[in-house]
């Protein structure tokens, strides 16, 4: 989306400088007066008159919405009003984005905006989950329960992150080292045995030809490495970014078995959840759906959930297309038919996530007990490679000893 730079005059008479994100300038000039600003001066900003911002701040982490929503839902209900409410949360915020998002909210609310709509335009804040409970909540009357769902399922998507990543960072921290240690001895051990290998005057094995040939090469040719290596992960990067990409990791996510069983988990409790979520504000079931697809990581889960809210709205039950999928574990569209034919979907949504919530945990932890010794292994095993190329000249060189 371009963006535009602008200048204008407030009603105070003061000149203001700026820019705005938006489809055209006619959009712009539109939303500036909106602003009570009239527009001197509009252009489109390119590479060489773009304002420079740097921002250190994060983008703010489901924590920090499910504490926010917290927060306004204890203010609220103390009895403080909502722009009293906005204002002290502003004031609180740690999360500078977060924080300048906040004070734009509140200032559009004093001009007589809903909640929902001053949420809306910061998509890359609030969530579309978020935006939707509220807009939900507002209509019925029921913006605080609304919000303690959102606060519920953010607080629950953070878990579900943290103990992702958490599994992700011993085997990161041993593949890291493991290439220093490889590097290390290639670069600095090895070549300290190259002249005794020649004094030897016998013909060096091929295992440490080669770990001296590739001692060399590293030296001599560092610089092309790193310039392989950034070349691919931003090939891998690009490529993940494309549709084909999308598709081909996703595909690798839920059929390698080391995989699949977190993926599967963690999708079906994110589903179960956001979709409890979304009918108890009382959203639509076609377009509950659609927003839980929206939320989906991994695009066979979203593809699957957009195809379900197809034949929903023809008129097919929701455990019929997760069936279909073969993505879903039985036990999903199972439950899911128990909740349509009882009509307790909600509070059989609600026992799905739960269970799936502490299946997650017990995937992480399995994948965890899965890789540690794997990764060992391998690392013993390029260590043991680098060692028996080291003692192999050594070796021969006493059974050439003991013939004579």
């Amino acid at each position: 989306m371009p963006v535009y730079g602008y200048e204008a005059i407030d009603k105070a008479g003061k000149t203001q400088k700026g820019s705005i994100e938006t489809d055209s300038v006619g959009a712009a000039r539109a939303e500036l007066k909106r602003q009570n600003l009239t527009v001197v001066k509009i252009s489109e900003q390119n590479m060489l008159n773009k304002d420079i911002n740097i921002d250190l701040g994060g983008k703010p982490t489901p924590r920090d919405l499910g504490v926010f929503c917290r927060q306004f839902v204890s203010m609220t209900r103390a009895g403080v009003s909502i722009l009293e409410a906005m204002k002290m949360l502003c004031e609180q915020t740690e999360n500078k984005k977060l924080q300048r998002a906040l004070e734009a909210v509140r200032a559009n609310m004093e001009k007589g905006e809903s909640l929902a709509a001053s949420l809306m335009e910061f998509p890359k804040i609030f969530p579309n989950l978020m935006i939707n409970m509220v807009a939900a909540g507002e209509a019925s009357g029921s913006l605080e329960t609304s919000l303690e769902r959102v606060a519920t399922q953010l607080e629950r998507n953070s878990k579900t992150q943290s103990l992702v990543k958490k599994a992700m960072i011993y085997p990161i921290v041993l593949m890291i080292v493991a290439i220093v240690v490889v590097i290390v001895m290639l670069v600095f051990v090895i070549p300290q045995y190259a002249g005794m290998f020649e004094e030897l005057d016998t013909e060096l094995p091929a295992l440490t030809q080669g770990v001296l040939n590739a001692s060399d090469f590293i030296k001599a040719r560092w610089y092309l490495i790193i310039a392989v290596v950034a070349a691919v992960a931003i090939g891998v990067k690009t490529f993940a970014g494309t549709s084909a990409g999308k598709h081909f990791f996703g595909k690798i996510a839920t059929t390698v078995p080391a995989f699949k069983n977190l993926t599967v988990k963690s999708a079906s409790a994110s589903m179960a959840r956001t979709l409890s979520t979304l009918m108890g504000a009382g959203v639509p079931m076609v377009e509950a759906v659609d927003m839980v697809a929206n939320t989906m990581g991994n695009i066979w889960f979203k593809e699957a959930l957009q195809d379900a809210r197809d034949q929903i709205g023809l008129g097919v039950p929701l455990s019929a297309p997760l069936q279909e999928s073969g993505l879903f574990p039985p036990m999903v569209y199972h439950m899911v038919r128990i909740g349509e034919e009882s009509g307790a979907l909600e509070s059989m949504l609600d026992k799905l996530a739960d269970y799936y919530d502490e299946e997650v945990e017990m995937a992480v932890q399995s994948l965890m007990a899965a890789m540690e010794p794997a990764i060992i292994i391998v690392l013993a095993g390029i260590v043991g490679v680098l060692i028996a190329s080291v003692l192999a000249p050594m070796m021969k060189m006493y059974e050439a000893l003991d013939t004579l």
